[in-house]
Order: structure tokens, then sequence, then C-alpha cells
């Protein structure tokens, strides 16, 4: 992906802002348009940034400046061409994170404790279940505490995992071949949401919807990677879960 920044100097900001309304209806239809933000200066309010977000310089270039959207979306800010002081595409550095303003999923949840008394009581459910129960017969006695350590770094928490576990590869090497069916992982979600309701995870929509997503997500992955004619990425970082859609392998 790439960011395009455009720069503006306008001074009847009232009437740029409802121009730019009309043309971001064209823009959001753009197969090359990833997102896009109109920002405003708060001690220059003259001064505005557009960032839009494209799949690729090339798809801006010569797939939307081609396109009969283009077209449409020139045609409400024409007027604010000569007011552009920048517009410039920019690739993205490794160097990104969030604050602290938000808790992570992490310390929503209850931190470490609260994790490991999930994954306890999920594989207490496991060991009684006829189905999943055969897949865990002899694990290690420490195997709940490592997963619970695995899902504190997925949900923003210490990375001991990777720290100690070593990370993506060995998760991955704990799935190869195991042959896991669909049934046996719809089985393996449910009793996790059954553990996380009786151990009293916070039950608020917003929580559980981004709980539940990675669950969904990590196991249909896990699904895969068992499959004996799976070739999956062998070496990645720990994924990263968000309150919103978290990228596969964000680090």
């Amino acid at each position: 992906m790439i960011v395009e920044y455009i720069r503006y100097r306008v001074p009847d900001g009232d009437e740029f802002e409802a121009s730019y309304r009309r043309a971001a209806a064209h823009l959001a239809r753009a197969p090359q348009c990833v997102d896009y933000e109109l920002s405003r200066c708060v001690e220059e309010p003259g001064s505005y940034i557009l960032r839009i977000t494209w799949t690729s310089a090339q798809d801006h270039l010569e797939g939307f400046r081609r396109s009969a959207l283009f077209q449409d979306f020139f045609a409400e800010i024409r007027p604010y061409v000569d007011r552009i002081e920048e517009m410039r595409h920019y690739e993205r550095t490794p160097v990104r994170g969030t604050g602290a303003s938000i808790p992570s999923l992490y310390e929503w949840a209850g931190g470490a404790e609260a994790l490991e008394r999930l994954t306890t009581r999920f594989y207490e459910l496991v060991a009684e279940d006829d189905l999943i129960g055969p897949l865990f017969k002899g694990m290690d006695p420490g195997h709940p505490r490592y997963v619970a350590m695995w899902l504190s770094e997925v949900f923003g928490g210490p990375n001991r995992y990777t720290t100690e576990r070593g990370g993506y590869p060995h998760m991955l090497s704990m799935h190869l071949d195991r042959h896991i069916t669909e049934p046996m992982r719809r089985r393996w979600v449910v009793l996790l949401m059954d553990a996380a309701d009786e151990i009293g995870l916070p039950g608020d929509p917003e929580f559980r919807a981004a709980f539940a997503g990675y669950i969904e997500w990590g196991t249909r992955i896990a699904l895969t990677n068992s499959q004996p004619d799976a070739n999956p990425m062998r070496d990645a970082p720990v994924p990263r879960w968000g309150w919103g859609v978290a990228p596969p392998y964000q680090g």
C-alpha cells in the first residue's frame, strides 16, 4: 500500500469541506482506495491535509486516475486545485504503534490472571469432551498456562510466548499434521466461549466481538494448517489483535 498526502490552504473551509464530502462518495467507490481522511489544522484553520491510502501508486495513477470515478471526483474538487501546496506519495515504515489512551484487550480482559483462569477452565471442559478430548490426551500439565501466554501476547500483553516458548513457529508446530476437522474446531470455539462465561470474562459486546473475532480467525488458521497438504508460512510474528479488525501477522 502507498499513502498519498495532499496539503491545501483554503480560506473558505466550509465550502471546501462540503465539496470533499461530495467528492468522497466517488472516492469510496474506487477499488484502488483503501481509506481516506480529511483533517483541518487547529492552529491554522485554513490549512488542510487529505490522506488517502491506495493499494499501490500504480493503482492510483493508472487505475483510479484513468477511471470515470476520477472524473466525477475531480469535478467536485477542481476549484481547489490551485490551493494545493503538496501532493506526494509516501511509503509506510515499520515505525508505528498505538498509545495507551485505549486499554488493550489484554487489560480489558483482566490481564494474565484472567486469561489463565480462562484456559484452566477451558481445558477442564476439553478433558470431559468426547470429540476433542482425545486430541489433548496426555498433554503437558503446563499447556493451559502456555495457551494463556499466547492469548496474552495476541491481545496486547507481554511477549512472553515469543521469548519463552518460541513464538509463532512453535505454535504452528503444535498444529501441523493434527488433521483437525471442522466439527472439532467448532467444539473448541464453543467450549472456550462457555469457559469465558463461566470464569466471568467481560461480557460487553465490544470486547466479546473482538475476542470472538480472534478465536474464529485463529481456529480457522489452525484448521487449515493442520491438514496433511498444508504449506503454511513458517516464520511470522505472533499476531496482534485489537478492538477493530487486525491484519494478519502484524507485529
